[in-house]
């Protein structure tokens, strides 16, 4: 019997990583053997992985040493940051670097680096259009991913370089569902005016990086975003009035409105969709749903997301 390879998945107790972990220990007679990377091995979410037969594995990305442990006789390495725990630009740098040596140092056959687009390369911070935040950024967890991008190529780590979307997930868990205004009505609330929006289902990011491990050395060097399918704000609405039987309507705000909301984060996401807005050619050009359909033929459209996930959504 042909012997497994190992898949050492950074973040496996999260979104992405816990997606790739969950499609590897899915699948029938697979290739790969997942081994989950999580700072607390006796988590709920890293128990449940244990159980269904993924190797823990604990490691910590400020901690290099535990990377390079975590890593060594691993295959392949998905690589992710958590930015929205410390929203840190400097501290996700920091993690990317590591993980990247790790991956040299421990002779990674193929590295995934879920990153994004550094938006400075189209909106300097000089530019007025929208206001660079924390001195040196203009939408942060998107810049520090991509400045990070050279890490892997320039230590020679064979590395694939995934572009995820928008997760149709952030309509459940991170607020961005639809509010119920004053007139009772409900609203989603993006500053996307009428342009479309790449979004994901967090599981099929996962079954998207299995199939670029799978497909091995043809993404090696190479970028490949990914998106189930791109949505106006007014689509994405008609979806959701669909799916709830309520009518829920599209409101467009203006990137200053959306900074200006006082959550955290309000001011980073606020330049987040107008960079979308604003490039969406651009954005939604490097997330072609039919790349991402090659490498998962189960690709979700956010209509069959809602058939799984509507009573999910907060209201």
């Amino acid at each position: 019997m042909t012997e497994k390879k190992t898949i050492a998945i950074v973040g496996a107790a999260g979104a992405q990583g816990g997606g790739l972990a969950r499609a590897i220990l899915g699948e029938v007679n697979s290739d790969f053997h997942a081994r989950a990377l999580t700072r607390n091995t006796r988590s709920e979410k890293a128990m449940e992985l244990g159980s269904l037969g993924a190797e823990v594995v604990a490691a910590d990305l400020d901690d290099e040493a535990s990377l390079k442990s975590a890593f060594r006789g691993a295959y392949g390495a998905f690589c992710v940051t958590p930015f929205w725990e410390h929203m840190s630009p400097e501290k996700e740098l920091a993690q990317a670097g590591a993980m990247a040596r790790a991956a040299k140092h421990a002779g990674i056959t193929h590295a995934i680096w879920s990153t994004l687009e550094d938006t400075r390369r189209w909106v300097p911070l000089d530019d007025p259009r929208m206001p660079t935040l924390q001195g040196k950024y203009k939408v942060p967890h998107f810049d520090a991913k991509g400045e990070a991008d050279p890490f892997f190529t320039e230590l020679g780590v064979p590395v694939t370089f995934l572009l995820t979307s928008f997760y149709w997930e952030n309509l459940i868990y991170f607020g961005m569902g639809p509010k119920r205004g004053a007139d009772g009505k409900l609203a989603i609330t993006f500053p996307m005016g009428d342009r479309k929006l790449p979004g994901i289902a967090v599981e099929d990011i996962g079954k998207c990086a299995l199939g670029i491990f799978k497909q091995g050395d043809e993404w090696i060097g190479k970028t490949v975003g990914i998106a189930g399918e791109h949505l106006t704000g007014a689509g994405m609405a008609g979806a959701l009035t669909r799916a709830l039987g309520e009518e829920v309507q599209f409101n467009d705000v203006s990137p200053e409105a959306y900074r200006g909301l006082g959550f955290p984060g309000a001011d980073d996401l606020g330049n987040m969709f107008q960079f979308k807005r604003d490039f969406e050619q651009l954005f939604c050009g490097a997330r072609d749903p039919e790349v991402g359909r090659k490498l998962n033929p189960l690709l979700q459209t956010f209509d069959m997301w809602l058939a799984q996930n509507k009573s999910r959504i907060p209201l």
